[in-house]
């Protein structure tokens, strides 16, 4: 795909967000898009506008904001989908939104579940960011939030999540009401894991769970799933609004379709505030279909 003349698209040069360099590749782009949900004859569209347009040096950024307006233009639901990574990053700048997020997510999948407690070793005590119980089995999560996607998780941290969980294991094996449980390690970011990690991660028995890892599998599936989706995820709330909820442990749009006499403190208008409750309903009961 070549849509300038005597430009090879394929030489053109793109920077990532962690500043690393690499070619074009409209077969990559037009993949993304497809898997975020659009339709292919939508994606192949898109993908020839912004070839049409693109330079040497545009960024990555660039790129994913000219393909959400395209993919917004066409008024398809992947334009959400598609927004999700973002809203994610959106989230902080600390880690427990995040967190909370996390303990949603596994809440809707039957788990009870703590968030941010302390939990008595064998040797010391250690604050776990998510503990997720259902039946015989109970996971100990880490979860490392960063606002920039360029950041990655490396290795110290499955390395000392795997001494701190052991040290928690060895206490609650001896636990009459534990008896017979499996007990996981857990690390999650909205990121990515550095190749080390990953590595030890899987073979020292953590489940190792990332934005797009495991292939398939990732936090973005889950997400996608369950239907759990961050309030920055909303085009029609600012960021100080985003931010008061948040503020309030409002994290996910689900809380807000379930309780939506928080939007009163805000004092939007009739109008505004019917169009919010269209765009909150549309993404907990249509998006992930």
């Amino acid at each position: 795909m070549n849509l300038q003349p005597g430009i090879n698209l394929s030489e053109i040069v793109i920077r990532k967000a962690s500043g690393e360099e690499q070619y074009f590749n409209s077969e990559k782009l037009l993949r993304s898009l497809i898997n975020a949900g659009a339709f292919p004859d939508i994606a192949r569209k898109i993908v020839q506008e912004i070839a049409a347009s693109i330079y040497d040096g545009i960024t990555t950024k660039q790129i994913y904001k000219q393909a959400f307006a395209l993919l917004r233009k066409n008024r398809s639901r992947a334009a959400l989908r598609y927004r999700l990574k973002q809203a994610m990053l959106e989230l902080g700048p600390t880690g427990y939104p995040f967190e909370q997020l996390m303990g949603l997510l596994f809440q809707r999948q039957g788990f009870k579940v703590d968030v941010g407690v302390t939990v008595q070793g064998r040797h010391v005590t250690h604050e776990m960011d998510v503990v997720a119980t259902n039946r015989k089995v109970q996971y100990l999560m880490e979860c490392k939030y960063h606002s920039d996607q360029g950041r990655q998780v490396s290795v110290q941290v499955p390395l000392y999540v795997r001494s701190r969980v052991n040290d928690i294991i060895s206490v609650r094996n001896d636990q009459p009401q534990y008896e017979g449980f499996e007990f996981v390690g857990w690390v999650v970011t909205n990121t990515r894991f550095s190749t080390d990690a990953i590595a030890y991660g899987t073979g020292a028995g953590l489940t190792m769970l990332a934005w797009d890892y495991p292939s398939g599998k990732g936090l973005k599936e889950m997400l996608e799933r369950e239907r759990i989706f961050p309030i920055t995820i909303l085009t029609q709330l600012t960021i100080k609004e985003k931010r008061a909820l948040i503020d309030q442990n409002v994290v996910s749009c689900s809380q807000l379709h379930q309780d939506l006499k928080l939007l009163s403190q805000f004092n939007f208008s009739t109008a505004k505030t019917k169009s919010l409750i269209r765009e909150i309903d549309s993404i907990c009961n249509g998006v992930a279909k």
